[in-house]
């Protein structure tokens, strides 16, 4: 089963040892470990390791504060190479949806992928993200989910 833990003192390094495949690497430039420091100066990012019951698969990043226009971020979201194809990136991103749901009681989340990362793009559509924009934010699309 999925869950989700917050990045901490425990489960910091081996969230940075986790790694998507090379080709990958150009929709998600960013290592872990960057955003681990990004959130220790951003204060309002919220890094989650995310777990296949005690199995580290994956990490994600969200904002607890909503923008100038009232919504929320997911701004990243990756499941490591060894583990991909098996459905926890899909359980992942429900479970994120469900987090910022219920603590933050937010209306919309904005996420962003890169143009040719077709299987993201799937992903967020499944789940009703709709495209409100591409290229205007560092070249992605990005695309909202409004909560009920």
């Amino acid at each position: 089963m999925i869950h989700l833990k917050r990045v901490s003192v425990d489960n910091w390094y081996p969230c940075t040892q986790l790694n998507v495949t090379e080709e990958q690497k150009k929709s998600f430039p960013a290592p872990v470990v960057y955003w681990i420091a990004e959130s220790k100066v951003v204060e309002d990012f919220q890094p989650m390791a995310i777990y296949f019951d005690s199995e580290l698969v994956g990490f994600a990043v969200y904002s607890d504060r909503p923008d100038h226009e009232d919504n929320y971020w997911l701004l990243a979201l990756m499941i490591d190479t060894k583990y991909q194809g098996r459905g926890y990136g899909r359980e992942a991103l429900r479970k994120l949806i469900d987090l910022m749901k219920e603590s933050l009681k937010c209306k919309r989340i904005m996420i962003g992928h890169r143009p040719e990362n077709d299987i993201a793009g799937k992903l967020y559509d499944s789940f009703g993200f709709h495209r409100v924009s591409e290229g205007l934010i560092g070249g992605e699309v990005v695309r909202l989910l409004r909560c009920r």
